[in-house]
């Protein structure tokens, strides 16, 4: 039995790559469907087995939200039941995701945790989000894609904020104004196959003060939600620990409602107290897709964790007896 940290995926893990993974007949499934129906809104089993995929349909906040959840949920119970669980993160949504995880909040509150914030979001969403890198090709920390970021939000006026501390790579938000001025001022560059910078589909400017009209509706719209003691340690986007022993129920809910929605998050943060902290034998990424596997391969780089200096050295590393990072879904 191995030591785990799980990590839970936030927008962008749903894609067409990952459908058709839902057993209509598995309880949690069934139970999802059912608080789907409280909101008059299609069952998640219906989206997922759809027959073709769309990006309007199956990418909207209120829909891909909970898709991602269930499926990260329903792997991290399987994770849960092989392995010794220490801590649970999450990456921004998966924070939410990471709340039931941990046994926070139980799974329907958790469910409507995550849906009511992806309808809020809908209501009330601004702007949207940046990728950017900062590392460059072998994964090292390059000073000057830091530089070039730090001067479009300079000279943004105030219309673009950080927004995500992602591993190598900088999530920025920001109003119309503010993405169409980070799209113009952050130079092309070219990592893997992808050119950067490029617009985030369908996200808006989450982490930042421009979406505070959803925090604030949301303290009043899930003021029923019953937070509690977690079973497993909870780190969120700021490094916090929330433990079994030691946490206080209304400070891990006013965090969740307020400065994990109007405040900068930082995944990077939370995998390294992670590892500092509890040395698990792996880092285990539930739920749909791997986008998370490369961004924690660039956090061990950069934390020097078993000596890893470079992709390369990441990438022979998970090719060994003792990979480090152990994705459920591909």
């Amino acid at each position: 039995m191995k030591r785990i940290a799980i990590l839970c995926a936030g927008r962008g893990s749903y894609t067409e790559k990952t459908m058709r993974t839902l057993d209509a007949d598995e309880p949690w499934v069934r139970r999802a469907d059912e608080l789907r129906a409280d909101y008059g809104l299609v069952p998640l089993s219906e989206l997922d087995s759809a027959e073709r995929f769309s990006a309007a349909l199956h990418l909207k906040p209120s829909n891909v939200s909970p898709l991602i959840w269930l499926v990260t949920m329903l792997d991290a119970r399987a994770a849960q039941a092989n392995d010794e669980c220490v801590c649970v993160a999450g990456n921004s949504m998966g924070w939410y995701t990471a709340l039931a995880v941990g046994g926070a909040l139980s799974f329907d509150d958790g469910f409507r945790l995550v849906q009511e914030m992806s309808l809020l979001q809908e209501r009330h969403g601004v702007g949207g989000q940046v990728l950017y890198p900062l590392v460059d090709a072998q994964w090292r920390r390059d000073p000057e894609l830091a530089r070039v970021v730090h001067e479009a939000l300079v000279s943004s006026a105030g219309q673009a904020l950080p927004s995500i501390a992602l591993g190598g790579f900088a999530v920025l938000a920001g109003t119309e104004q503010g993405i169409a001025h980070l799209l113009r001022a952050l130079p092309q560059v070219k990592l893997g196959a992808n050119t950067y910078p490029f617009r985030l589909i369908q996200h808006g400017a989450y982490h930042t003060p421009f979406v505070s009209a959803a925090s604030e509706e949301a303290r009043t719209k899930l003021a029923r939600l019953e937070f509690r003691a977690p079973r497993t340690t909870l780190i969120d986007g700021r490094g916090v620990r929330f433990t079994p022993w030691s946490t206080d129920v209304a400070a891990l809910a006013d965090y969740t409602f307020g400065a994990q929605v109007v405040e900068p998050y930082d995944f990077t943060l939370s995998v390294r107290v992670a590892l500092r902290e509890h040395a698990p034998d792996a880092l285990v990424l539930p739920g749909p897709g791997n986008t998370l596997g490369g961004i924690c391969g660039q956090i061990l780089i950069a934390e020097g964790w078993r000596a890893l200096a470079s992709k390369a050295d990441f990438e022979r590393d998970q090719q060994g007896p003792r990979p480090l990072v152990h994705s459920l879904r591909r």
